[in-house]
């Protein structure tokens, strides 16, 4: 029996990269697949039908069940009818894979109102509606008395877990995921449902002009194409699977590597035994080194 057999899955921004890569594997492991992308460019413009029915195609021509859904994940009314596609194409729904998102990269002086706000809506508002909906028919279904085993999988980055800089819109957003995805997996406990999130790094339209990342390592060579976004799709499909027993975590993941986050650990604590004086909390801050926190080099 396959992995995925028989489960409904809905995965955004599904066309390209990340989500074309969850969507065939997703497809070849038994899953039936609401396949979402509106087209946009990379900064969010735009918008093209054509590669979301491509990757429905491609699942087709290689025997797997998909539908193809042409909507913003921002807009609610568009969410809940990808919602209720999956319910009316393939009979429900059992996994959400939040993966959709652009970029509009400036530092904190340069950024507009606009580059703001694309970057917030498509990410985290982008995150919040598909989850809102989903989780309405699985508590529907729960409280109807029909057994749900239901996995959500939402996308972080480590630019939201440890900042970038020039992307504090995509800091801010990604990092607001990550404590989207501890509370609502808190929240739907109840009704059947996981909820974990990825931070991955790999090649896409987004990260191609990072350095390194446009490398590609042949397999004919012997090598290991270390960015290949191949490489994150098998632990989004062990998350979505109703083996997995996983839920509230953050993964991040790269090439060969998965690594369990924790955030916002106490580093150490300072104690007094009656209120703090600014003098008092100078003296015992003092060791704290200038300038920003040293961890924000490995982000």
């Amino acid at each position: 029996m396959k992995t995925l057999d028989g489960r409904i899955a809905i995965i955004t921004g599904a066309g390209r990269g990340l989500g074309r890569a969850h969507a065939l594997l997703f497809a070849e492991l038994g899953a039936r697949v609401v396949v979402n992308d509106n087209g946009a460019g990379t900064d969010g413009s735009g918008d093209d039908a054509s590669p979301a029915h491509e990757v429905v195609a491609e699942i087709a021509r290689a025997g797997g069940a998909a539908v193809a859904h042409v909507g913003s994940v921002s807009n609610w009314d568009s969410a809940a009818a990808m919602v209720q596609l999956a319910v009316d194409t393939f009979g429900g729904l059992d996994i959400l894979v939040n993966n959709a998102g652009i970029l509009r990269d400036r530092f904190l002086i340069n950024m507009s109102e606009g580059d703001w706000d694309s970057v917030i809506d498509v990410h985290l508002k982008g995150h919040f509606c598909p989850l809102r909906h989903a989780a309405a028919y699985w508590r529907a279904r729960s409280k109807q008395g029909h057994p749900v085993s239901a996995s959500v999988i939402n996308t972080s980055s480590g630019s939201g877990l440890r900042g970038n800089p020039g992307q504090i819109n995509y800091a801010a957003a990604k990092s607001g995921i990550a404590m989207m995805t501890l509370v609502a997996a808190r929240e739907l406990e109840r009704y059947g449902v996981r909820v974990n999130a990825i931070a991955p790094v790999a090649r896409t339209r987004l990260t191609e002009s990072v350095p390194g990342l446009g490398d590609r390592i042949s397999a004919d060579d012997g090598g290991f194409d270390k960015w290949a976004p191949e490489n994150v799709s098998p632990l989004v499909a062990w998350l979505a699977s109703k083996d997995c027993q996983a839920s509230g975590e953050v993964f991040n993941v790269v090439g060969g590597h998965v690594g369990r986050q924790q955030c916002w650990l106490e580093q150490e604590s300072f104690v007094s035994d009656a209120r703090w004086t600014v003098e008092g909390l100078a003296e015992a801050l003092a060791k704290i080194p200038a300038g920003p926190s040293p961890w924000m080099a490995s982000a």
